[in-house]
């Protein structure tokens, strides 16, 4: 006892709260580590499931038996080994039964047993009936032939096994999943024929290295025909380790257009399936699509179609965005953590469990072996006291006829033991005849016969090692099955980018001057018709599509991007950019840009410099955005003109003071960002004092006339009016004509396609 622990003259014990409660807790802790959350590496059985097995053995619900009320069976677990919640107790059995759930079923099971879309959807236990599956005779063959080490129910009114006698390895065949105090397990399924192969392997060659083993066992065999995408090297890697992850992925065919799903990961709802697919087409995520159903029945128990919404749409890139983003691909975590022979528990590799696990049986036909001997030497010796009663059969009759207490009497006339001597008496008169001494000799003979096997084969470990692997082929013969779950090393999908995904329907965006955004459906949008909020008014406009993205410049000449589909109605007022951006304090949104990534556009500053650029160039995921064009001092941003044909389309650019310059567009530079060029020339010291910048600009087509706007005036320049002003990039341009050069702005008439 403690020296903490203090007993008062009461007798009552008293110690300090946190001793107590450490030893509370780790006691707890051990429970649940050892009986109920991790399999035992001889049997691969929690406590729950081996008492249920054991109990529906002494039941009598052997595989060939009828079925019987599983309501009977979970009664007898919980009465006589397992005083838990019978829910639990029997979920453990409906578990055991569902083959979906275990690569081996242990349980044969009559009713509604769940299904794959929901295994928890199983019918009470009242309504079901069972018995043990066939493969259950693996475990419990040998129970009552000396291999179990039987322990004391909950209540020690009878014995329960410890650990059943498995024939093959099932930690590996059926796996296991459990979370217990500070550790957990996640054990896959396996192949029958690979794992008993592996252990044939092991017993012929005892040093045999891990490479060998995952030769043979090249991976987990799960109870559904999906697809194992990891790589060799990586399920190599988690059986060395012990622990890891192994990939799956759904398989499908093409039949009359319609993709044919027929095959899931395992435990994965078909109808979570559809679920996470429809709320994507919902979500208009998925223009793809055009349909999606389920035609699995009793026949194709999976049978998950889906429809593409034409010939043209990529079956592959679709699918691999499915597998990206729905669980019709899916990671399962690999702990190989079991309570070892030793009973602690631990992380083993694959070498480790199979030698462990052999190291067990060997010693478990060891004692089946010695229970036998046993048996047989004391019927050899039982038989060895008949024969003499036999042959002096009237002299026996004699002493038992006379005398008081005949079986000592017996011992001490023919050398007899006690059990020889109990035997002879128990003889029945009709069994005294010649013909039973003949069958008795024959018996020995028999005996004599197994007992110098029996002693051979203890006698020998080859010979013990060669019987067990003759015991694992026959089992493997009778249960064993083709792999399930191909392995197919594949790179993990990865989701389609989602502008991909989206419809490209064309929009407006339309740009206030107070920096709020809308956008309408179509490109034929009259803005005249559009009310802003008081104090705003409309500043430009681009046409979008719902999968591209906007780009929006700022007084600093800083871009910013969103995606088109994201933008308010234009009936109504719109949001303020700055809800989603964030722009440069003191700034003001002056240009909005549309187009796919190699469209280009004009970027200049009222200084009279710029330069062309793409619109990929433009784009950016930061909220901040990101510096496309300098300006200087006391400048700001032109509104961007998109530039289609440079080598046959040309910039009018006007100042304040009545200058105008005209030059081709292929004189400016492309560039990702900076300056510019020299548009036309102004000089820096009239700039900086406000005197003279860029009143306005447009880019002109070959057919285009230019025109000019001054209050209500305007006029058209075009032929040899307009090439009176074509000169080189940076020149000083010519004056307008008079009554035009306090100029509001310019404006193009537009003939040509570009």
């Amino acid at each position: 006892m403690s020296n903490d622990i203090e007993i008062t003259e009461d007798g009552i014990e008293r110690q300090p709260l946190h001793q107590y409660t450490e030893k509370a807790y780790l006691d707890y802790s051990m429970y649940v580590i050892l009986d109920r959350a991790l399999p035992h590496l001889g049997d691969g059985l929690k406590p729950v499931q081996r008492r249920i097995i054991y109990a529906m053995s002494e039941l009598g619900l052997r595989s060939t038996a009828k079925f019987k009320k599983s309501a009977r069976t979970i009664g007898d677990v919980l009465g006589k080994f397992h005083p838990h919640g019978d829910s639990a107790c029997y979920e453990a059995m409906v578990h055991m039964a569902q083959p979906f759930s275990f690569r081996y079923p242990l349980v044969d099971g009559q009713g509604n047993w769940g299904s794959t879309d929901d295994p928890k959807s199983f019918a009470a236990m009242r309504y079901t009936e069972a018995k043990l599956a066939k493969f259950a005779q693996v475990l419990l063959t040998e129970v009552d032939q000396g291999t179990v080490d039987w322990i004391p129910n909950f209540d020690g009114t009878l014995e329960e096994p410890k650990i059943l006698p498995a024939r093959l390895p099932v930690v590996l065949l059926n796996g296991a999943q459990g979370i217990a105090v500070g550790m957990a397990t996640d054990i896959p399924p396996h192949n029958l024929n690979e794992v008993a192969e592996a252990c044939i392997h092991l017993l012929d060659n005892p040093s045999a290295d891990f490479d060998e083993i995952c030769d043979i066992v090249k991976g987990p065999d799960y109870p559904t025909d999906a697809e194992i995408i990891s790589s060799k090297s990586e399920i190599r890697e988690m059986y060395r380790k012990g622990n890891g992850s192994v990939r799956m992925r759904a398989k499908y065919e093409i039949e009359d257009g319609d993709i044919i799903l027929t095959a899931l990961p395992y435990q994965t709802s078909g109808n979570k399936i559809l679920e996470q697919i429809a709320a994507q087409m919902t979500a208009k995520k998925l223009p793809m699509v055009e349909d999606l159903r389920d035609e699995s029945d009793h026949e194709n128990p999976i049978r998950l179609v889906i429809t593409p919404r034409s010939n043209r749409v990529e079956v592959e890139g679709l699918m691999a965005h499915l597998f990206a983003t729905t669980d019709l691909e899916k990671s399962f975590r690999v702990n190989l953590n079991m309570i070892g022979i030793d009973g602690r528990p631990k992380v083993r590799d694959l070498r480790t469990i199979l030698v462990d696990w052999l190291s067990f049986r060997v010693e478990t036909v060891r004692k089946r072996l010695q229970y036998r001997l046993d048996k047989v030497l004391k019927r050899l010796h039982i038989l060895d006291g008949l024969l003499i009663a036999y042959l002096n059969i009237d002299e026996v009759i004699h002493i038992i006829r006379t005398e008081d207490e005949p079986k000592s009497v017996l011992m001490k006339r023919f050398s007899l033991s006690d059990e020889q001597a109990e035997a002879i008496l128990e003889i029945k008169l009709r069994h005294l005849a010649k013909l039973e001494e003949m069958k008795i000799r024959s018996e020995q003979d028999e005996l004599a016969a197994e007992r110098d096997q029996l002693e051979k084969i203890l006698g020998s470990e080859r010979r013990l090692k060669t019987l067990v692997k003759k015991e694992i082929q026959a089992d493997a013969k009778e249960f064993g099955d083709d792999r399930r779950s191909p392995i197919i090393a594949r790179e993990a999908a990865q989701a389609l980018d989602p502008s991909a995904l989206l419809p490209s329907e064309p929009i407006t965006v339309i740009l206030s001057e107070k920096g709020w955004v809308r956008a309408g459906k179509g490109h034929d949008l009259d803005v005249n018709t559009l009310s802003f909020k008081s104090g705003d008014k409309f500043l430009a406009t681009a046409k979008a599509k719902t999968n591209q993205n906007v780009i929006f410049i700022d007084s600093t000449g800083r871009s910013y991007s969103l995606p088109g589909h994201g933008f308010p109605s234009a009936r109504s007022h719109g949001e303020p950019l700055s809800g989603r951006l964030k722009p440069t304090s003191g700034s003001n949104f002056c240009g909005v840009i549309a187009g796919d990534d190699n469209d280009t556009y004009l970027l200049s500053s009222n200084a009279g410099f710029g330069f062309v650029t793409k619109c990929s160039d433009l784009y950016t995921k930061n909220k901040a955005g990101k510096a496309a064009i300098t300006v200087s001092k006391g400048g700001k941003v032109q509104q961007p003109l998109r530039v289609i044909d440079p080598e046959n389309e040309w910039l009018a650019v006007a100042t304040n003071t009545g200058y105008l310059l005209v030059f081709s567009i292929a004189e400016l530079p492309l560039l990702a960002k900076g300056k510019g060029v020299k548009l036309i020339n102004i000089t820096s010291a009239k700039f900086e004092t406000g005197e003279e910048y860029v009143r306005s600009m447009v880019v002109l087509g070959l057919e285009s006339r230019l025109v000019l706007h001054a209050g209500n005036k305007t006029k058209v320049l075009k032929g040899k009016e307009l090439d009176h002003y074509l000169n080189e990039r940076g020149k000083r341009g010519l004056k307008l004509p008079r009554g035009f050069q306090k100029l509001d702005f310019l404006s193009e008439e537009r003939d040509d396609l570009f």
